[in-house]
């Protein structure tokens, strides 16, 4: 039986999801590593530095995390759908698109360079050190995205296992090699980006590797087939749709940073702590969006709505499972998080005071998680994109009704959650109408080069 073959199980769920919880694990390691690494150096401009490029490469690479959640819905369904050359079809253009992005970004680094390094507001000591990084670094973008379409592509086949692969070797490379240009071979923070332009190119050439294994052959697909207007189309349109959902996402955490900030020091401080408790209960809910990707858009291609409804089904409770043990874990340990976090008795006592809507946040994201899962599966893409919107609308407006209450940082809170349960409550109602839509539309209602059974959202 092949992995499109196998039915949604408990079970299936689980082996898709875990490997890419470990995987996700990694990625908070590298930026430790990297901070103590550079913070042996003794210089807080060159952590200042670190720290800046970090998040500056964050907001460039997730704009493009798109490349990743399409390439994977797209091949999952041709998988469904046992059509191999599609598979490889899908594979081809998304390394063109992101080896053309990657292209792009390295040609526009210096005013790449200069808006980021102005909008940062950062002393000349750090901007100094940022620069090295970032004119080093930003060679690795071609093979970042290629990366990103090369984990689609595994992911979408139901190989989590080659995905946690490619991720630890990326990570793992990264870290020995900052290691040994940061500290061995003297090279400050351009040897960090050195390091990660190394790991990202090696990851790039293992994960081709892997996929010849598999029988992949992305090159061999003629140029004529990769830029096929309609077949083009459809995939950057996926691709902007959820762009433009995961900006929305980003805008959004940012609004509630920035408001946080205005709060004061100490409300700032102990957000950033509480914020670190919901990033790790994502590594666990991202995997099974992951497993939901998978199995949602591998039932949508072999056109069985039964499997369908099924992997979306465990998918959900599997979430909102892990959701609620999170949640319960973080009220009965994070009190101690919090002391192991900080140790200013101010930052402590303001975190413990917002412990609870912390706690609770991801118990409110598992539905979410779930559900991007499956709208990325089936490819539902628009949907998701202007039920984002109006999310979106919500939380601006919880946010303005919290500030006339006069909640300060507890209003803040409640509206986060707010946009959690806004998102999951307008996807599931959604759901049903996409579904019916999707499996049991006439076939001249599907766009010319759909997939079987494919409906635009």
């Amino acid at each position: 039986m092949t992995p499109s073959d196998s039915p949604a199980t408990s079970r299936r769920v689980l082996a898709l999801a875990l490997p890419m919880t470990l995987a996700n694990v990694t990625t908070p390691l590298l930026g430790f590593v990297g901070a103590t690494v550079i913070g042996r150096l003794g210089d807080a401009a060159l952590l200042g530095a670190m720290a800046l490029g970090a998040v500056i490469f964050d907001a460039i690479f997730w704009s493009f995390g798109s490349l990743r959640m399409a390439t994977a819905g797209l091949t999952a369904q041709a998988v469904g759908a046992r059509d191999a050359a599609e598979v490889d079809r899908t594979l081809a253009r998304a390394l063109a698109a992101g080896l053309l992005v990657g292209l792009l970004i390295v040609l526009l680094q210096g005013p790449i360079g200069r808006a980021a390094f102005s909008l940062s507001g950062a002393s000349p000591a750090v901007i100094a050190g940022l620069s090295a990084y970032f004119h080093i670094r930003i060679f690795a973008a071609p093979f970042t995205l290629a990366n990103y379409a090369i984990l689609g592509s595994v992911l979408g086949r139901g190989r989590t296992d080659l995905g946690l692969i490619l991720q630890v070797a990326i990570n793992l490379t990264n870290i020995v090699l900052t290691l040994v240009f940061v500290l061995w071979a003297d090279m400050s923070v351009a040897g960090a980006g050195l390091a990660t332009l190394i790991a990202e190119a090696a990851g790039a050439g293992l994960g081709l590797i892997l996929l010849a294994r598999l029988g992949s052959r992305p090159f061999a697909v003629p140029f004529r087939v990769v830029r096929d207007p309609l077949a083009l189309a459809r995939m950057l349109s996926v691709n902007a749709d959820v762009m433009v959902r995961t900006l929305l996402l980003v805008g959004c955490i940012t609004l509630f940073s920035a408001l946080g900030a205005r709060s004061g020091d100490v409300v700032l401080a102990a957000n950033a702590v509480l914020w670190n408790l919901f990033m790790i209960g994502g590594f666990f809910l991202d995997g099974f969006a992951t497993a939901a990707e998978t199995l949602c858009g591998q039932a949508v291609g072999a056109r069985d709505e039964a499997r369908f409804r099924r992997a979306a089904r465990l998918s959900l409770l599997w979430c909102l499972a892990f959701g609620a043990v999170i949640a319960g874990g973080f009220l009965v340990a994070g009190n101690a998080f919090i002391d192991a976090v900080t140790t200013s008795p101010e930052v402590r006592a303001m975190a413990r005071l917002y412990l609870l809507p912390a706690a609770l946040a991801p118990l409110m994201a598992a539905v979410p998680f779930a559900f991007d899962g499956i709208y990325i599966g089936a490819t539902w893409t628009r949907a998701m994109r202007n039920l984002m919107l109006a999310a979106s609308a919500l939380y601006g407006l919880a946010l303005l009704a919290a500030h006339e209450a006069g909640l300060g940082n507890g209003g803040l809170w409640l509206s986060f959650l707010i946009l959690l349960a806004g998102r999951g409550l307008s996807q599931a109602l959604a759901y049903p109408g996409l579904t019916r839509g999707t499996f049991r539309a006439p076939a001249s209602a599907l766009p010319d080069g759909a997939a079987p059974g494919l409906r635009r959202a």
